[in-house]
């Protein structure tokens, strides 16, 4: 008995790692901008319900995501110094295993949207095959760090849907429109056209922080043929990361302008430009430290911007 227990902590242990349970600052770079869409789509306070269902869907979805990733790259990473000690990647868990693990924490997250609405659940479908099909764009694009701004900006327009497309299951009162047109008419009119460009410019802020994660393994991405902004970029990169920075919170600015209290929104802005200036410093030699640490920091960043928007609209 005592023997199984040891062996299903081990296992657990190993299912931690895989999902990166000890590195929280990747879910965190997901939520911040989802909760700000949450807010902004209800005005304020979204809601125990909507707020419990997009922070653990969010989990749930990032530690799936990790175990695709780690399966698709698992033949790159052995290459990669940071990498090679992953579970899949050093063979402690099987492709098949890791697989299966995340198809439940999908699955999970599924089961949480299923409490919202029909027009959520249709936007989730799209979310889910951005993010499988992030992990192969690294082989085709040069700037595959914009596949992943679309997967890890979603969550705005499901925000959106969620506040915005009715009560749960409120179309299965009228079945006509869910068989016919209406219905996509329903999914597309959900998300007005600010959450669209809030995720454009939450797509720049994705573009600058993972740019910087890219310039950490530079030297190995280019031994093995992996694409990368970093690579991409070459010499440019630190001027492009801190003009994606800028891009994100000019976007923003301008959309959340009219709607947050202007002066409170300053402060806040102030604050994250501080922060940009701070990641210029640590970047700016190129050096693995100073770029893994400036990506680690940029959930603060995340969350500069989403208090911004809790004060503002307060």
């Amino acid at each position: 008995m005592h023997e199984a227990i040891r062996i299903l902590r081990a296992r657990l242990a190993l299912y931690l790692d895989l999902i990166r349970w000890d590195r929280p600052a990747g879910w965190l770079l997901l939520l911040w901008p989802t909760l700000a869409a949450l807010w902004l789509a209800a005005g304020g306070f979204p809601g125990w319900h909507l707020l419990l269902v997009f922070t653990l869907g969010t989990i749930l979805m990032r530690s799936a995501g990790c175990c695709v990733n780690d399966v698709a790259d698992r033949e790159f990473d052995l290459h990669v110094k940071r990498t090679a000690a992953r579970p899949v990647t050093s063979g402690r868990i099987g492709a098949g295993e890791a697989l299966t693990v995340g198809a439940v924490l999908a699955l999970l997250a599924f089961v949480l949207v299923l409490s919202t609405n029909l027009v959520t659940i249709a936007w989730s479908f799209a979310a889910l095959a951005v993010t499988l099909v992030y992990p192969f764009a690294k082989r085709v694009l040069s700037m595959p760090q914009a596949v992943l701004g679309v997967a890890f900006s979603f969550g705005i327009p499901m925000a959106y849907a969620a506040v915005l497309a009715g009560a749960p299951w409120e179309l299965l009162h009228n079945p006509g429109r869910i068989a016919g047109p209406g219905f996509m008419g329903a999914v597309l009119d959900s998300v007005p056209w600010q959450a669209w460009a809030l995720m454009a410019g939450n797509l720049f802020w994705v573009l600058a922080y993972d740019t910087e994660y890219a310039m950490v393994d530079r030297d190995d991405d280019l031994k093995i043929g992996m694409k990368t902004s970093a690579i991409t970029l070459g010499r440019a990169d630190v001027p492009a990361v801190i003009a994606f920075y800028l891009a994100y919170l000019g976007i923003w600015t301008a959309l959340l302008w009219p709607t947050v209290n202007q002066g409170i929104w300053l402060l806040a802005l102030l604050a994250a430009l501080a922060q940009v200036a701070w990641h210029w410093r640590l970047i700016r030699d190129r050096s693995r430290e100073g770029c893994f640490r400036a990506f680690r920091a940029n959930h603060w960043l995340g969350f500069t911007v989403f208090a911004g928007v809790v004060a503002g609209l307060a």
